[in-house]
């Protein structure tokens, strides 16, 4: 149905509650509730079209009735399938806001002009987003990878998605 690529998960089917096709849900949005925001859903590899009847919070958790899944040996056959949607079906963003997707690849030079390497993947702490940049192949400082804190105007100073490129304030023998 789609390319990987234009697809985004959002979570996980978990195992079945109930013996009237009920499964758990694991989400992975920030606000737990808002992977109900989207519809229809793909289900697996396969992208498996589904859309939700009905859902509730239960416990610490959330729960949903997908449609044609009716019973309790269908929904253990979905189980840890991922929850994906298509990448058209995400909210448009403001000037000068970014998906981590649409980060991920680019190359991450600092303001004196020493390419860093490439974005391989952001994630949260504590703190702030952190990139993890992979350094190229013959980094003059001998790093393989290097973790920079996604700050903007403090050590991110512009995204440029034209050129696919990430300015920063950073040294490079970090």
């Amino acid at each position: 149905m789609s390319n990987a690529s234009d697809t985004i998960i959002l979570g996980r089917i978990g195992a079945p509650y109930g013996v009237k096709g009920w499964v758990k849900i694991n989400t992975f949005t920030d606000e737990s509730t808002g992977i109900f925001d989207y519809s229809p859903w793909l289900l697996g590899p396969a992208h498996k079209q589904v859309t939700v009847d009905q859902w509730k919070s239960h416990n610490n958790g959330l729960v949903a009735k997908l449609s044609g899944v009716d019973n309790r040996d269908q929904a253990e056959m979905i189980k840890n399938l991922d929850i994906a949607i298509q990448a058209s079906q995400l909210p448009e963003l403001e000037e000068g806001e970014f998906y981590w997707r649409d980060l991920v690849g680019m190359q991450v030079v600092n303001d004196k002009g020493y390419n860093l390497g490439s974005v391989k993947e952001l994630f949260e702490t504590g703190a702030n987003d952190v990139m993890l940049v992979q350094a190229n192949f013959n980094d003059a400082f001998g790093q393989k990878e290097r973790l920079i804190p996604y700050l903007m105007d403090q050590v991110i100073l512009d995204i440029d998605k034209a050129s696919k490129t990430i300015k920063v304030d950073w040294d490079p023998a970090f």
